[in-house]
This record gives structure tokens, sequence and C-alpha cells, in this order.
């Protein structure tokens, strides 16, 4: 099957993803579309396996593989996790739907490990901007501290919110350039420093619960076998 068609067919669960499920959107923005698609199951049977992903078929489109995109919620892959709590759901079967309703299985305190390791490879290529052009891209540093705020966030009340909130206008007042990069640099510290505190106490659990994930996943793959 063409990798386009099973996002086209099989597609579980769509949404919006990006500025604008992030309340960060203005006028220009792109509209970032992110998806789960589930494969059939026989096509597992044969030696040529489905695609993990797909890019596509629509502009800004991507989606994952049903299988692939629950293992990377449960590594805590940011994502992914922000993926499940987009605020702009545009399609949930009933798959779709009972993924939805898992989202606090993949919620954990390992959250805090890959926010901060994936914004920390995000810095230093604000940094490498910085040094070779003598100016980081803004849009990039807004939505780090964004990432930051949202990870101390989670870690501090066991919820994932993706949407910016009161944060919208400092954090596009950075996107426009308006603030000077050695503030931003406190900020990120100061977030990371926060983070750091709020995952002591946090509510989350220690690991995601992979069990009931992995329950789901073998249904899902049994009705897939089953024509269902």
């Amino acid at each position: 099957m063409n990798p386009e068609d099973l996002v086209r067919e099989h597609t579980v669960y769509a949404c919006v993803m990006g500025s604008r499920a992030f309340g960060l959107a203005t006028e220009g923005s792109d509209t970032d579309r992110r998806g789960v698609f589930r494969a059939p199951t026989p096509l597992f049977w044969r030696f040529e396996k489905p695609p993990t992903h797909v890019d596509g078929p629509a502009d800004e489109q991507f989606s994952w593989e049903l299988e692939r995109f629950c293992l990377l919620a449960l590594r805590g892959n940011p994502n992914a996790l922000e993926c499940l709590h987009s605020p702009l759901v545009e399609h949930a079967d009933a798959t779709g739907r009972e993924l939805l309703a898992l989202r606090e299985a993949f919620l954990s305190r390992q959250a805090h490990e890959t926010f901060v390791r994936y914004a920390i490879g995000q810095r230093r290529k604000l940094e490498a901007d910085l040094r070779k052009h003598g100016a980081p891209r803004w849009k990039h540093a807004m939505h780090l501290l964004r990432l930051l705020g949202t990870c101390r966030d989670l870690l501090r009340t066991g919820r994932l919110v993706v949407d910016a909130g009161d944060q919208r206008e400092p954090l596009l007042a950075v996107k426009r350039g308006e603030v000077s990069w050695a503030e931003v640099e406190r900020r990120m510290n100061r977030l990371g420093e926060e983070a750091d505190t709020a995952l002591a106490d946090s509510p989350l659990p220690a690991e995601p619960d992979r069990a009931r994930v992995e329950d789901f996943v073998i249904r899902t793959r049994r009705a897939s076998a089953l024509g269902v």
C-alpha cells in the first residue's frame, strides 16, 4: 500500500500542532498537522514492513504509525506527548478516542529528561546561529522558552497544557526580536532550574504505564487482523 494511502485511509487521530495549537499563531502562520495511522495488521506479515511515519500527503502534514507513536510517547518524546494534548483535534475514530483516553498513561517524570535534553539540543542550535549570524532564530528561541515552561508546569501539576496562555505576548515579543539574547538566556536558565526543582515533588509517576499502552496496541492489532 502506498504510504500516503495509509494516512488517507487509516488515520485514527489527527490534530493541528505548532503555533496554532500553542496559541502563538500570527498572520501568515503555517498550519502544522500531525496524525497517527494504524497500518493494517496483515501488512506486518510481509518481509517489507509498513513505514513508521509518513510525510504528507498534504503540505505541513506528518503522521506516525500507531505503534511507533506509542513508543515515542512512552519515552517522553515532546512532539508525541504534545500531539496527544493538542486543543485542535481534527479527527478521532474509535481507536483514536481510546488513544486520547490513554493520555495520562504516557506521562511520567521521565518527561523531565526528554524535554530538557531536547531543549539543550535546540539551545545549542540557537547558540550556533548566534556565533555564525550574530543573532539566533528568534522564532526558535520563542518555542524553546515555551517548551521549557511546559515542562516545568507538567512536572509541577502532572498536567500537560500546550497553550501558552498568559505567556503569549512575552513569547511573541521574543519572536519579534524585541528581547535581548542575554534576557532570553536568563529566562531559559530560570525555567530549567524551576523544572529541576519541580521534579523532586512532581505528582507524576516515576514511569509511564507501559503495560496499559501495550494492551491497547495489541488489541488494536488483533482487531485489525480480524477486519474489525
